[in-house]
């Protein structure tokens, strides 16, 4: 276990309003005063990273990855969590979940998951431009409410979602395999 690195530590749970939480520049100042090694950026926080930007500009993504490097910090990943939530989000749940989504994408849940789809994108090309080979996310969770059901779910349910989520999941997949960056979901029902 020779290539085991770290401590790191997920940015997104310290995010906040004030110092030295309220911009990655502080907060990498932080991280790196209390021994972390590598810290993973949460993507959706814009004010601390633009996404976009990061996919488009490879001048832009190493300002980023120079200004963490400047605190003797690595980038682990970019987090994609919230948006990957939104690529399949079961009907039952849209007014929860339309908090996550830009203020012009909610209460229209098909333009929330275009939304999503590409932030998935700008996240597989951001990686690719900061030379990441990994990229952390949620899967969204369409059968959710069925894992423990009363009633009984009807047969074939959790294999039709699972074949949406495939559809849904396959071109956002190829994409990141195109850009050469491993996704890693951490939830697939």
């Amino acid at each position: 276990m020779k290539t085991i690195k770290g401590p790191g530590v997920f940015l997104a749970q310290f995010l906040g309003d004030q110092p030295p939480f309220n911009d990655l520049k502080s907060i990498c100042e932080w991280a790196a005063g209390l021994g972390y090694k590598g810290v993973q950026i949460p993507s959706w926080a814009t004010s601390y990273f633009d996404l976009q930007k990061a996919a488009e500009s490879k001048t832009y993504a190493d300002e980023i990855k120079g200004l963490v490097n400047s605190f003797g910090l690595e980038i682990t990943e970019l987090s994609t969590h919230l948006q990957g939530q939104l690529v399949a989000v079961n009907p039952a749940y849209d007014t929860l979940f339309d908090g996550f989504a830009p203020e012009q994408y909610r209460n229209n849940p098909k333009a929330r998951t275009e939304w999503a789809v590409q932030q998935l994108k700008y996240g597989a090309k951001a990686s690719q431009n900061l030379g990441l080979n990994a990229h952390a996310t949620f899967s969204g969770a369409l059968l959710w409410h069925t894992v423990y059901p009363w009633p009984q779910r009807p047969a074939g349910l959790v294999e039709t979602g699972f074949t949406e989520l495939a559809n849904r999941w396959l071109p956002i997949l190829n994409y990141f395999d195109e850009c050469g960056v491993d996704l890693l979901p951490h939830r697939v029902l």
